[in-house]
């Protein structure tokens, strides 16, 4: 099986549409979502409604836990906390109702899927574990893979026996071990912050046991605009370029 796993939409909906095209031929069976489907960006309803349209399990991300827990708007940085009560009053009903039921953790095809760091925190950076937080971590569940999100950079962390690898996800195909753990950052579609401007996803292939991470290109200037006229930070609009 070919799993596609998107992750970081950020309401990038020009961006998630040009990944969803290449899923589509690219033979993958099923799509899972690692969360922040929203936040940043201009089309938030857009996005979601594409997630609901094609019923992609979807994990909950720290920026929809801001609309569950507005108490934790109140960590995000000033530009962010700006972002999300502008995203907030864009949504309408039925968002609101789907960002209400994402759980914080999705387990199936043998595997683990999580916003932040696993087992399930949707707050949580892969960069704020050291060799003994992961290893904690390991041992709070059973699954050998568990994709992440949330840093929006492709990362790979290996766990062989007693030994950690940290290695950088680069574009193309990297084969996995039966015999090792790994936890999968697969990037972000929306809003990349790893020095290339491409919507990023990766693809799981169970069969051959390899992750190959996709590049795809999109209208970036259509999406300045959106965000420009919404209102956004100017912010969001440059991380994109």
């Amino acid at each position: 099986m070919k799993l596609a796993v998107v992750s970081d939409i950020h309401g990038n909906a020009e961006a998630f549409e040009a990944v969803l095209a290449d899923i589509d031929i690219s033979g993958a069976d099923k799509i899972v979502c690692l969360g922040d489907v929203i936040g940043y960006g201009p089309e938030p309803n857009e996005t979601i409604k594409m997630i609901c349209d094609r019923n992609i399990p979807t994990v909950l991300g720290n920026h929809e836990l801001c609309i569950i827990n507005r108490e934790y708007l109140s960590r995000f940085n000033p530009s962010a906390y700006r972002s999300m009560l502008i995203t907030i009053g864009m949504l309408k009903e039925e968002s609101l109702r789907f960002v209400k039921n994402l759980k914080k953790s999705i387990l199936t095809y043998s595997s683990r899927f999580v916003h932040g760091f696993p087992p399930e925190s949707p707050t949580k950076y892969m960069f704020e574990f050291d060799k003994k937080g992961i290893f904690d971590a390991l041992g709070k569940y059973e699954e050998r893979v568990c994709f992440i999100g949330h840093t929006h950079s492709l990362r790979l962390i290996e766990i062989d026996g007693s030994a950690i690898a940290h290695n950088v996800l680069d574009k193309g195909v990297t084969q996995l071990c039966a015999d090792k753990r790994y936890i999968i950052n697969a990037g972000s579609v929306g809003q990349p912050r790893d020095g290339d401007k491409h919507a990023k996803y990766i693809i799981w292939d169970t069969l051959n046991d390899s992750i190959e991470v996709k590049y795809i290109s999109y209208d970036i200037n259509s999406v300045v605009n959106k965000i420009i006229k919404a209102g956004l930070p100017e912010r969001n609009a440059r991380r994109l370029l």
